[in-house]
């Protein structure tokens, strides 16, 4: 049996997308992607809930925490949170570019300090035995020199990090919004080849842009491993292949309808203990993108109306909106009244 790296394929962290339902949807598709959590600040972690930030299903593993902040002692903490929660990695975020994560001094902002990230690293590493990983961007702002980045992996390695997830862009600071930043700056998923072939023995995952199994088989002709972002989230139904695929496993794939009523008991868990519908609901509405009922399975979750009064009945009109059943899905509706 081929051994493939812990990262050759991995979901991306997502702000307010992949919270614990995503990722408990997203587990039932695949058993082997390695999965992130939303960012959760440092000082989020020392001052606030910790639970509600850190508690999540043990069915999700393999799940990583990704962690945002700039001060090495509080990000030794919140790392060592992370694996008292059970989280196999914690992922140190050096990419976001919003205005909103540089004015706590974190997020791809920190790729000018690469001393001080180096120092977070370090301490992180102290505190913790799990891997202590990086996402980062190419580059900053119009800079769009080889030996930033470079300089950037060659300073955190030397300072113990062993694993780097590159999104293949440049972080624009000033004048691009987030989702401006994933979509204006060009891929160069050529800086990111260069670096695996300058660094050998460090892991590098390639993010950014990838969106079908074509390019996922082209970047793991380079590097050690992909994540996929808003693909994965807006198709879900692609992670049902990432098993054999990426990892050789020969179980059966499962099915959307597998999907579905293996996610029914744990909606049905959640709604008792308070947890709205549509909180879990909202993650699954691509699941039959592109198939027959497709459109109507995401009009039943998403009205407002409908979906809010109906509770779980939604979600059973939903379900046999794009499987062969022996009611309507109006039926369906009305006996929840």
């Amino acid at each position: 049996m081929t051994t493939h790296s812990t990262w050759r394929f991995a979901v991306a962290p997502m702000m307010d997308w992949t919270d614990r339902h995503c990722r408990y949807f997203h587990r039932l598709l695949t058993r082997r992607a390695l999965l992130y959590t939303e960012m959760v600040t440092a000082p989020a972690l020392v001052h606030g809930d910790v639970p509600r930030h850190l508690d999540f299903d043990p069915a999700e593993q393999p799940v990583a925490l990704q962690v945002g902040g700039s001060d090495p002692a509080a990000l030794a903490h919140a790392a060592k949170l992370g694996e008292r929660w059970g989280y196999v990695e914690v992922n140190l975020n050096c990419g976001c570019p919003s205005e909103r994560v540089q004015s706590g001094s974190f997020g791809a902002c920190l790729m000018a300090e690469p001393s001080l990230v180096a120092q977070c690293v370090a301490a992180m590493r102290d505190a913790v035995a799990v891997p202590v990983t990086v996402k980062h961007r190419i580059g900053l702002d119009a800079n769009e020199d080889y030996g930033f980045v470079r300089d950037f992996v060659g300073t955190l390695a030397a300072a113990g990090c062993g694993t780097f997830i590159v999104h293949a862009r440049n972080a624009v600071l000033k004048g691009l919004s987030p989702k401006e930043n994933r979509e204006i700056p060009p891929l160069r998923y050529d800086v990111v080849h260069r670096l695996k072939r300058e660094f050998p023995a460090l892991t590098f995952v390639l993010n950014g842009g990838i969106a079908d199994w074509a390019g996922v088989d082209a970047a793991l002709a380079h590097v050690d491993g992909v994540m996929l972002g808003r693909a994965a989230y807006h198709n879900p139904f692609l992670l049902a292949q990432v098993d054999w695929r990426v990892f050789g496993d020969e179980g059966r794939v499962p099915t959307r309808r597998d999907v579905l009523h293996a996610l029914l008991p744990y909606v049905e868990r959640q709604h008792a203990r308070g947890v709205p519908v549509r909180a879990i609901t909202r993650h699954i509405l691509g699941l039959y993108l592109g198939q027959p009922g497709g459109r109507r399975f995401r009009q039943l979750l998403s009205d407002p109306h409908r979906g809010a009064g109906a509770g779980i009945a939604a979600l059973h009109a939903a379900i046999a909106a794009v499987e062969p059943t022996d009611h309507s899905v109006d039926e369906v509706l009305d006996r929840a009244g």
